[in-house]
């Protein structure tokens, strides 16, 4: 081999080094200031789940109401499987606060849930919209909407149940 093909060789060799050495380094840097930053779960009080302490961390901190509801659970019945429903829970502020829904989720993605973003004042009513989508879905189904609030509990959990019929059997 020439000394000119050996050199090449190096200078190649040396290039790619360089390059691995210069992606590690800033591999590093990215490591080390995600290090820097605390995890949720550091920040979050001792013997405390980190997922809870965020929801309901809002609502934990306003002054506390009260909500009625005229229903927590419907039943939709026997349904044809691909059918979308909706019902909606109707509820009142029976507090002397201002009643802030900070969040509603369903306990799948198949149930919707809709709320109000505005604050609903003492004595007014308003409504949480769920729809159900039962694509998929068969037999006896209970889905929930847990709903948190500047409500004592923080949570409410609303049911919907179905009876999913599969065509064909």
């Amino acid at each position: 081999m020439s000394n000119g093909v050996k050199v090449g060789l190096l200078v190649v060799i040396a290039g790619v080094l360089g390059l691995i050495a210069f992606r590690m380094t800033g591999s590093t840097e990215k490591i080390e200031s995600r290090e820097a930053t605390p995890t949720q779960a550091e920040v979050a009080p001792k013997g405390s789940n980190p997922q809870q302490s965020t929801v309901g961390a809002a609502s934990e901190g306003r002054a506390k109401t009260t909500i009625s509801f005229e229903e927590t659970e419907f039943d939709f019945g026997n349904i044809k499987q691909g059918d979308v429903k909706d019902h909606s829970f109707k509820f009142k502020n029976t507090g002397s606060e201002p009643l802030i829904i900070e969040n509603a989720k369903g306990s799948c993605g198949c149930t919707v849930p809709e709320y109000p973003k505005d604050p609903v004042l003492p004595g007014a009513t308003a409504e949480i919209h769920v729809k159900f989508n039962s694509a998929g879905k068969s037999n006896k189904q209970q889905k929930t909407v847990t709903l948190t609030a500047n409500t004592e509990p923080l949570q409410t959990i609303l049911t919907i149940k179905a009876f999913v019929e599969v065509e064909g059997k």
